[in-house]
């Protein structure tokens, strides 16, 4: 990342707008000799990458698998490596919990295990969201406070909820409980600093009368918790770019991580045309908008490479739109690549498109990983990402004399 004072420089407020639609998970890996990206139809992606300029992103260096939460920080101009937020965090501001200084949250999955306490599903089918609601009420009645710590229990969507610790001499740094893969019981809580161990033996509590309300439930007989972690502060992209950001994603977690640089959260729908219409709605009253999808994400997870295209497939077909708003740039990329054929994030670059009027175009004329690789930009950094979208909108002044 740029310094901060020089960031604050070279940047200028202007009119132009900036669309930066993150498709999660967008990467893939062949299957039957074509990525999901090859395999859809998509004509008015092709028509974005053949009027702009390609390339492929690292989120955090070549070789990483990066979470969703260092991806999106790069998109956004931040070094990840530096600033590292964790995953519990993110998931309750999206969800809108207050944090205070020294409180511990972490993102919790409700699970099924087998009878001998082994993952047999880490996202319990995805149960859906209102019985996620009722489940986290029945534990939030059972469980109030562990050795005179406080526990709030919040639902999220689906199978995900957030659990908040508030005390005294609290500290974050918790392994994950959850293994990242089936056939393997839950891992225990283990404190990663010494300053850990009262709150991951709470934690390890919380965990073992989790369980226990939860004896008997089908399919969310069990809890996965990761992401320990206390709130952080980072600069605004108001203050470092002097933008005027907004974020439309349905999603807590990456509701979460827009409020914590500073944007303002739209209300939007579930739906990719619901995502799309919010940005027609709003367009005259920021300059940055970004927009994710997380169905890309989700169907790479589930190993539905059928599923993924069709996502694909579905965000090409609003594209009309966007061009119909005429932001002076348009940017489609993704935060990491989730390949369908390895259920679960990877650590193969990001396909990237800008298109600007001011911008230099290469001769790519599909937005596929190949191509991409093929593009004028080559291969680079994601936080990276930021300055050039910037001045490609013109919002970036000359640097020294």
């Amino acid at each position: 990342m740029l310094d901060e004072r020089i960031l604050k420089e070279v940047t200028v407020k202007t009119s132009s707008k900036i669309v930066l639609l993150v498709m999660d998970g967008l990467g893939g890996i062949p299957v039957d000799g074509r990525t999901e990206l090859e395999a859809a139809h998509t004509p008015n992606l092709d028509r974005l990458a053949s009027e702009g300029i390609c390339g492929l992103t690292d989120p955090v260096y070549p070789g990483i698998t990066p979470g969703s939460g260092p991806g999106h920080l790069a998109l956004f101009g931040y070094d990840p490596l530096r600033y590292e937020i964790g995953r519990g965090v993110l998931e309750a501001l999206g969800i809108g919990m207050e944090l205070g200084p020294g409180e511990v949250v972490a993102r919790a999955n409700f699970a099924t295990l087998d009878e001998g306490g082994r993952v047999v599903d880490r996202r319990a089918g995805r149960i859906p969201t209102e019985e996620n609601k009722a489940l986290c009420g029945k534990l939030q009645a059972a469980i109030r406070e562990v050795e005179g710590v406080k526990v709030e229990i919040r639902p999220g969507r689906e199978h995900r909820f957030v659990v908040k610790f508030t005390g005294e001499g609290l500290d974050s740094r918790i392994s994950d409980t959850d293994p990242q893969k089936e056939g393997v019981p839950p891992r225990r809580p283990e404190p990663l600093a010494p300053e850990a161990e009262r709150t991951s033996r709470i934690v390890e509590t919380f965990l073992r009368q989790a369980f226990e309300v939860l004896k008997g439930e089908k399919p969310a007989n069990g809890v996965l918790m990761r992401g320990f972690s206390q709130l952080p502060h980072l600069p605004t992209l108001g203050e470092l770019y002097k933008l005027t950001p907004a974020c439309i994603a349905s999603y807590p977690m990456y509701r979460g991580l827009a409020k914590l640089v500073g944007m303002e959260v739209l209300e939007t729908g579930e739906t990719v045309a619901e995502e799309f219409t919010t940005l027609k709605e709003h367009f005259a009253d920021f300059d940055f908008f970004y927009l994710h999808v997380k169905k890309t994400d989700s169907r790479g997870e589930d190993g539905d490479f059928a599923g993924k295209v069709e996502v694909i497939e579905e965000v090409d077909r609003h594209i009309p739109l966007l061009l119909e708003l005429a932001p002076e740039v348009i940017v489609v990329t993704a935060d990491h690549s989730t390949p369908a054929a390895l259920k679960g994030h990877s650590w193969h670059p990001n396909p990237f498109l800008l298109r600007s009027p001011y911008e230099r175009r290469d001769d790519v004329d599909r937005f596929t990983e190949m191509a991409c690789a093929r593009g004028g930009l080559g291969r680079f950094r994601a936080q990276e990402a930021m300055t050039l979208m910037l001045a490609a909108a013109l919002k970036m002044k000359k640097f020294g004399a």
